[in-house]
């Protein structure tokens, strides 16, 4: 393991870019392919649900390096002009405030991001559907709320014995009671913030009142995880258990696939518990289904895309590690309970990993336990480790930066980028003027000042372009840090990880 102190550092190091392991180009050509395969499948009307995020599917850049987190929508695009979006929240989700991790923001708010975009990207969007309801007031607040904005909300509402209790479930008490939602377009597109948010509930609801009112619908399904042709326990599989660890997701060998082809074929619980209510519907829609598995049901062509099998792997390994990481930190303020937290350590037998595998968080605790100071590390591209500690100055963050950029610039760590009389007054400005008890800089500011710096130093300019090639990096802190860090790493592309420890004053 290469640990750099910097105290040996004066020369320019050898870097790479961040390796890739899968075939993005291939992987809109040939989904979308399959895509219009699915919908010439049916006739009249054809309603896909979207596994996932249809952009920023960061999980699946992440575990996928290569992957581009808008491919869905690039692809979905071209079928703009026929196609409309229902987007899909939970009435739960609504009243437990959840909060959409990579973003920072709450579900509902979210809805309201992603109709925008959707709209600014050419898609008819509409209606908005508030699954899971049971009279919260927390839903009807926002079902008005999202009335005043011309936008058309629908309950569907809570079924007892879902999904088992198919003869409730397929009648005029079960689905036949959920709102019909109005729509215009041969190409209904339903997505949602996040998992659990009931998606596939709502196709098949609308399946049984468009059969109600004489349409015959179809229904596919666009999910991007499990990976359904790669082994039940291969780490791009666990990494999806682990980030639905907080709806218990379990990946499984697709029985009904296994009995009616005799192939090994991957799927998740949900998905396969659901499979005879929609097989049930499909029979009373058209006397038969079209579909022997669940797996039958999807379009996933990703396991088909990927280049380079060992990179995905390791991206997928430090994923798991991440997910744990971001569970503990979690559990501490009071976000999540302990099984959450537990599934994750079972994952972790199953991977065969522990936390040592993530070589930062190594290094990080190492350098703390010689410093005596909250710390970081930084893993970079061409296997150096970086190390930072809190001090006086600057938070362990901003020294991070700092010193990661240097090393890949080639700037002797005896250089100061930013004297500490440019640092003092303001840290002045924080403390005095603005009421904070925080001196020390955060990584904003300290980006902030190396870019006025940068006009008439040439070191900041160097340090300064050096930032790209933090994109991939995996980074530890001892300690849990403010939100303005976080985003910072989070912009930059850097994999974050921190010990559930109570961050810095701010």
């Amino acid at each position: 393991m290469n640990f750099v102190y910097f105290c040996e550092l004066n020369h320019k190091p050898s870097y790479t870019r961040m390796k890739y392991g899968f075939d993005n180009e291939k992987y809109i050509r040939i989904q979308s392919e399959k895509i219009k395969e699915r919908i010439a499948q049916f006739k009249g009307k054809l309603y896909l649900e979207l596994g996932g995020k249809l952009f920023d599917d960061h999980h699946a850049s992440r575990v996928l390096p290569g992957f581009q987190p808008d491919s869905k929508l690039r692809m979905l695009q071209k079928l703009a002009d026929s196609a409309e979006i229902v987007i899909v929240i939970s009435a739960i989700d609504i009243e437990k405030n959840k909060i959409r991790q990579d973003l920072g923001i709450t579900y509902d708010e979210d809805v309201l991001r992603l109709r925008n975009e959707f709209q600014n990207r050419g898609f008819l969007v509409n209606n908005v559907v508030i699954t899971h309801y049971n009279g919260q007031s927390s839903a009807d607040q926002y079902r008005r709320r999202l009335e005043s904005l011309g936008i058309n909300a629908y309950y569907h509402y809570t079924i007892e014995g879902y999904p088992h209790n198919v003869e409730l479930i397929d009648s005029d008490e079960g689905f036949g009671k959920d709102d019909y939602v109005e729509t215009t377009q041969p190409l209904v597109i339903v997505t949602a913030p996040g998992p659990g948010s009931g998606k596939m509930a709502v196709c098949l609801s609308q399946l049984y009142n468009e059969h109600k009112r004489g349409v015959e619908a179809g229904y596919a399904k666009f999910e991007t995880f499990p990976v359904w042709n790669l082994p039940l326990k291969h780490p791009i599989n666990i990494a999806y258990e682990a980030a639905t660890a907080d709806l218990n997701d379990v990946n499984m060998i697709d029985p009904f696939h296994m009995e009616a082809y005799e192939k090994v074929a991957i799927n998740y619980n949900r998905d396969v518990e659901i499979f005879p209510v929609l097989n049930a519907i499909f029979e009373g829609i058209y006397g038969k289904c079209p579909y022997k598995s669940p797996t039958d049901m999807g379009v996933n062509m990703v396991g088909f895309c990927i280049s380079d099998d060992e990179i995905c792997k390791e991206a997928s390994l430090q994923e798991i590690v991440r997910r744990y990481y971001t569970a503990l930190s979690k559990l501490a303020l009071g976000a999540c309970n302990e099984n959450e937290v537990t599934k994750l350590k079972l994952l972790f037998k199953q991977a065969k990993i522990d936390t040592d595998y993530r070589k930062c968080t190594v290094a990080a605790k190492a350098r703390q336990e010689e410093t005596g100071v909250p710390c970081s590390a930084i893993e970079l591209e061409d296997g150096h480790i970086i190390t930072a500690s809190s001090s006086p100055l600057l938070g362990t963050c901003a020294s991070l930066l700092l010193n990661a950029t240097k090393h890949l610039a080639g700037i002797d760590h005896s250089i100061k980028l930013i004297s500490q009389d440019l640092i003092e007054p303001i840290q002045k400005t924080k403390t005095e003027y603005l009421g904070g008890h925080n001196p020390r800089l955060h990584t904003d500011e300290v980006l902030v000042a190396l870019s006025v710096l940068s006009q008439n130093d040439a070191n900041c300019r160097r340090a300064l372009a050096m930032l790209p090639l933090l994109k991939g990096c995996q980074a530890h802190s001892t300690v849990m840090i403010s939100e303005v860090d976080q985003k910072i790493f989070k912009k930059l592309g850097i994999g974050l990880t921190c010990d559930p420890v109570q961050k810095e004053t701010l």
